[in-house]
């Protein structure tokens, strides 16, 4: 596969999570961040499980918590702070800058080279972002701003080690390691800081399966298939097409309106996006990552590559599946 279809696959993730906002207000009840970031991780993580019958060996176990809490966990709960505390536009312009951290950390954990013109692109990028949802309107506050950087910098960490970390299983299989992970996390929370939810509707019903299967399941393994295949750099820009489907749907299905500076906006993301795909086309293909993990193989030390490990998973003849 081209990585031209690369990129256009994995941008469909991020182009499906801006229906968060609509699904959210719309659909679900108000004041329940924590319970239902767990019922959008958990049940999606654990039908993943049954679905690829592959559990994570116990020397990776670690990993797939520390991506579970970076991706899922402290991401969305993070991210719910930011949106309770600021304006939206705010929100969304803290996250945009998820693109930048991607580059600074890809570079220290992956050697990869910053690029002037990957860094021009997710500048540029979050201005596209700003112009697309900052209304003058819009107030600063210091604990928002706070959970929104934090936000940015847990998913350009998760993005990056999980980049770094790429276990010889489907992403389908991936996916579903760090969901549940991110879910049996985020557990615990919802009991503690939030009461138990109302009596739910159809209306809530459908829209937790729609971010739970549809906004987690589905396109977060298309997200992380294409973090293994396209520079991480490359990949973050993608997600400024979150907004931009976020403003649009509010203006097709909430009657918003969509003024020339948030057109404007757009474009320039969209612009920033495809600047940022050629900014970090790599001029040579990178070996393949391997991770050492102890007492697997038949080594002398114990140790295997992480393209040799089998998939330990519910089969009881242990066949990877």
């Amino acid at each position: 596969m081209s990585r031209t279809t690369d990129i256009l696959l994995t941008a469909l993730a991020p182009a499906i999570w801006g229906s968060t906002y609509l699904v959210t207000t719309e659909a679900l009840p108000a004041g329940y961040p924590v319970t239902l970031a767990t019922l959008r991780a958990l049940p999606a993580g654990l039908l993943l499980l049954a679905v690829t019958r592959c559990l994570p060996p116990r020397a990776w176990l670690g990993r797939a918590f520390l991506l579970g809490s970076f991706n899922f966990a402290l991401f969305w709960v993070l991210l719910f702070v930011a949106a309770y505390r600021l304006p939206g536009g705010v929100a969304a312009t803290l996250s945009a800058l998820q693109a930048m951290l991607v580059i600074l950390m890809a570079r220290g954990w992956l050697g990869t080279p910053i690029r002037a013109g990957a860094v021009a692109a997710a500048a540029t990028g979050a201005v596209g972002v700003a112009f697309l949802l900052i209304g003058p309107e819009a107030a600063l506050d210091p604990l928002g701003i706070a959970a929104g950087l934090g936000g940015a910098a847990s998913m350009a960490a998760g993005t990056v080690l999980s980049r770094k970390w790429q276990p010889p299983v489907s992403a389908l299989s991936f996916t579903a390691w760090q969901l549940t992970a991110g879910g049996l996390i985020l557990l615990p929370l919802s009991v503690l800081l939030e009461p138990p939810l109302p009596p739910l509707s159809v209306t809530n019903l459908a829209g937790l399966a729609w971010l739970g299967l549809i906004g987690a399941a589905a396109t977060y393994a298309i997200w992380f298939r294409g973090v293994a295949r396209i520079e991480p750099g490359a990949v973050s820009m993608l997600g400024m097409m979150s907004p931009v489907t976020a403003v649009l749907l509010g203006w097709i299905w909430l009657d918003q309106s969509l003024s020339p500076l948030q057109g404007l906006g757009a474009l320039i993301v969209l612009c920033s996006v495809w600047a940022g795909q050629r900014a970090n086309r790599p001029g040579s293909a990178s070996p393949p990552a391997t991770v050492t993990l102890p007492g697997a193989g038949s080594s002398p030390d114990g140790s295997v590559a992480v393209r040799d490990l089998r998939c330990h998973g519910f089969p009881s003849d242990g066949t990877a599946r």
